[in-house]
């Protein structure tokens, strides 16, 4: 029988910057910012409990703090870049930060 993959399987680097990415993504291509926010959440909650696994408590809420800062930040830089090219930037930016916090140690 084949094993299903488990999400425990993908760095929370990955989660993370995916949130951030199919959230908009999500939100863009449907026009129902809900259903964007529903994504964001879901991969922000299943990445805060793998940073929390990974480097504690401390660690995991301040990445929890830089996810929602990216996610309210890409909003006035995409005014100056664009859409798209912000979120991108701020998802890079959380991946980064994860993968130096927490992955990088697993």
């Amino acid at each position: 029988m084949a094993k299903v993959p488990s999400v425990r399987n993908v760095p929370s680097a990955v989660v993370a910057a995916s949130g951030l990415v199919g959230g908009y993504g999500v939100a863009r291509w449907t026009r129902k910012r809900q259903l964007g926010g529903v994504v964001l959440a879901a991969a922000g909650a299943t990445a805060a409990q793998q940073w929390r696994q990974q480097a504690g408590g401390k660690a995991a809420g301040a990445l929890t703090v830089a996810y929602v800062a990216a996610f309210a930040g890409s909003h006035p830089l995409a005014k100056k870049v664009g859409a798209w090219p912000a979120v991108f930037g701020v998802a890079g930016a959380v991946a980064l930060a994860s993968w130096a916090v927490a992955d990088r140690h697993a």
